[in-house]
């Protein structure tokens, strides 16, 4: 099917031209950069909601839009999820302690773009189950885009991710998924973390989505609390996620929301 905007596959997912990859290049760089300078602020005895006050003044100083504040209701420019917290954990007074290990999601829009990613951060001390939970969620992501080339299938995406989760004893989160995006927030397809391969629909250059697996260290169930965006690990074990966007080209992936300082991973230091 032909639109204004380009081609929609059958299963509804938008082929983009090859001039959309600088948008998205450009909306995933500012995103990125923002999640880099925040780092310096994820300390022991930091508010999330003062962290999340810096990331809505990064997002004003680059003259960009915040595609969260005012999504469905949602009023802050990032989510903020620590230890147990699976995603979408609100900003609030709550102080982080020594030990814990966040996850920080920020959504730009740039000139009509948007760029989406998040990444695991620690206040403090990183103790040793959580830095393999986070290396292993690291990894299965990378898995998950070594696979994302033309001629593959969304399923070969969340075969990778799961095997190579389980393979380390850790669980795949099932509730939550990636999505289609480009100059809309969510758009098909969803991206899911597990599953088959060579199953669902058929990966194309120009498609652009997130992968974004969520990993438990215990059973993946998840509930979302009473302000009905907080989902957390029904058994409270520590759940870590990493999320880059992505444009399929003729023979690959390309990751629009790299780390410009090599700061995607928490140990980089």
């Amino acid at each position: 099917m032909q639109t204004n905007q380009g081609r929609v596959t059958k299963d509804g997912i938008r082929i983009y031209e090859q001039a959309d990859f600088a948008g998205m290049h450009a909306a995933g760089r500012l995103a990125a950069q923002i999640l880099d300078d925040i780092a310096a602020h994820v300390v022991p005895g930091q508010s999330t909601a003062e962290i999340d006050r810096i990331i809505t003044q990064m997002v004003d100083d680059a003259g960009a839009t915040s595609a969260t504040i005012g999504y469905k209701g949602y009023q802050h420019a990032s989510c903020i999820s620590i230890n147990h917290v699976v995603c979408h954990g609100i900003p609030s007074d709550k102080l982080l302690k020594d030990g814990d290990i966040v996850n920080i999601d920020v959504t730009v829009i740039v000139d009509g773009w948007f760029g989406d990613t998040s990444r695991m951060y620690v206040a403090g001390k990183l103790s040793r189950k959580a830095e393999r939970l986070i290396q292993v969620t690291h990894d299965a992501l990378m898995k998950g885009i070594e696979v994302a080339k033309p001629g593959n299938t969304f399923g070969d995406i969340g075969h990778a991710i799961q095997v190579y989760a389980e393979s380390q004893r850790m669980s795949v989160v099932r509730d939550f998924c990636g999505h289609g995006l480009g100059r809309v927030f969510h758009s098909p397809p969803n991206v899911l973390h597990y599953g088959r391969a060579g199953t669902g629909a058929v990966l194309e250059e120009g498609m652009f989505f997130t992968i974004e697996p969520m990993i438990n260290l215990g059973r993946p169930e998840t509930k979302v609390l009473a302000d009905d965006w907080t989902a957390v690990t029904r058994d409270k074990s520590l759940s870590a996620q990493f999320e880059h966007s992505i444009g399929i080209t003729a023979n690959g992936a390309e990751i629009f929301t790299m780390s410009p300082a090599g700061k995607f991973h928490p140990t980089y230091g």
